[in-house]
């Protein structure tokens, strides 16, 4: 007897939320300690950690597409398939690594937006060149990351996830501050900590996929395959959109940030809380999302198409009553989340009715990151990414930009508030496409 699409969602969620909250938590980690530090480590870690995360991302949601894949060969029993998914995966991880290298190497066209001093800039050019190091590791990860999920494993995930966290302050304390006759370096030093972290995380990976219990049968090691360019292909072809839609969701709002940077600092500071309370919220979404794109992939593989549509519909369902329940305690507290964030009263008063717009953007973000991953699951990536562009950059920052500025007479600038009002429509844009093109791809496949 299969279990309940609820209890499979949960059962794959739970892991999922936390490895995220553990990923969360070392940008947590490292902007702390790094503003302890000084200004400028601070300065260096946040410009360049931004920088890093955009070139990540991307090249993360290519590796996303292994996940749908692996689901399907899954439900359909094919081990052997998921087995050469997973090595050709490693092999397409390593040609991202190039591209990865290449522009963290030569970062000079992302500093000149930034318009940051000559010293800091040259300490950022200085973490990217660190951060060479971890992305071969981080993009191996994701492999493993993308196949456990899909195999109904995200536990082994978390534990790694936390394993790294718990390495994160104290190589973080010994490389930035010079500990055991090693040079201090400061903001410089965290990058090159995420490198030391990452290498060790994808060591447990590789030691779990080798003797994991649950992995033996798919004995990924047991051969070396040469490049299969039909396999690379297919993998792109699905993932390419997914590392767009990605490269899309983060830019719309570094991007806003950068608008609302014109406003003044305190403005800026309001904005960051806001952003970081959305990253925040998002993270239940995301695990909903990931563990509902797996039922449907699995239920795909295995030729019952009318549970992959139910499961869909179900984390659609799941995902909007978490969305609901969050941005009512985020509307009911936005003025003690913004005093918690920062002592500075005016920053506070400007944050907290952006809180409350972070409140109902989340609960479009939130259905629209269900059905987006639902509608992957088909290997559909396309239309969610075009919905992205037209919704976030057209509508969202468009939009919000005359909101915010006055791009038409009879439109009074809202300043901060204009750009969230315009995110917020462009993300109910972008989710009544999603959630409509999933009712539409599952029905069709449902009646083939």
């Amino acid at each position: 007897m299969k279990p309940s699409i609820v209890r499979q969602i949960a059962l794959l969620g739970w892991p999922v939320l936390i490895a995220q909250i553990a990923t969360m938590a070392n940008s947590v980690i490292d902007t702390v300690m790094a503003g302890h530090y000084s200004a400028r480590a601070l300065a260096t870690v946040g410009l360049g950690s931004s920088i890093y995360f955009s070139i990540f991302i991307t090249l993360m949601g290519v590796l996303i597409a292994l996940s749908p894949i692996t689901a399907q060969h899954f439900g359909a029993g094919q081990h052997d398939a998921i087995t050469h998914d997973v090595r050709q995966g490693l092999w397409t991880a390593s040609m991202l690594s190039l591209v990865s290298i290449a522009l963290l190497y030569f970062p000079d066209p992302f500093l000149a937006l930034s318009g940051m001093r000559p010293e800091i800039a040259q300490d950022v050019r200085a973490y990217l060149r660190a951060l060479i190091w971890a992305a071969p590791a981080m993009l191996a990860f994701r492999v493993f990351a993308s196949f456990s999920t899909a195999i109904s494993q995200p536990r082994a995930i978390m534990a790694i996830q936390l394993f790294g966290l718990a390495l994160k302050v104290p190589l973080n304390w010994v490389l930035m501050y010079g500990k055991f006759g090693l040079p201090e370096l400061g903001g410089i030093g965290c990058a090159w900590a995420l490198a030391i972290e990452a290498w060790l995380m994808l060591g447990a990976a590789l030691l779990w996929l080798q003797w994991g219990p649950a992995l033996l049968r798919y004995r990924v090691f047991a051969q070396l395959d040469a490049i299969n360019w039909r396999t690379q292909w297919r993998i792109i072809r699905l993932g390419l959109p997914i590392g767009i839609s990605f490269l899309i969701d983060v830019t719309s709002y570094t991007f806003m940030a950068l608008f609302i940077a014109r406003l003044g600092e305190a403005h800026s500071a309001a904005q960051q809380i806001a952003a970081n309370l959305g990253a925040l919220a998002y993270m239940v979404p995301l695990a909903i999302s990931t563990a509902a794109a797996v039922v449907v992939g699995q239920s795909i593989g295995a030729g019952d198409m009318a549970r992959a549509r139910h499961a869909g519909w179900t984390g659609i369902w799941l995902g909007l009553c978490a969305a609901l329940c969050i941005a009512v305690v985020i509307f009911a507290l936005h003025g003690t989340i913004a005093r918690a964030y920062t002592d500075d009263a005016r920053v506070a008063a400007l944050a907290a009715p952006l809180t409350m717009l972070v409140a109902l953007f989340h609960v479009f973000d939130a259905v629209n990151a269900v059905a987006a991953n639902a509608v992957r699951a088909y290997k559909k990536a396309v239309i969610p990414m075009v919905a992205f562009a037209l919704a976030l950059w057209i509508v969202g920052l468009g939009g919000g930009y005359i909101l915010a500025f006055g791009g038409i007479s009879v439109v009074k600038p809202l300043g901060a508030a204009g750009l969230w009002i315009g995110a917020i429509i462009g993300m109910a844009l972008a989710t009544t496409i999603c959630v409509s093109y999933f009712g539409v791809v599952s029905k069709a496949a449902l009646n083939r």
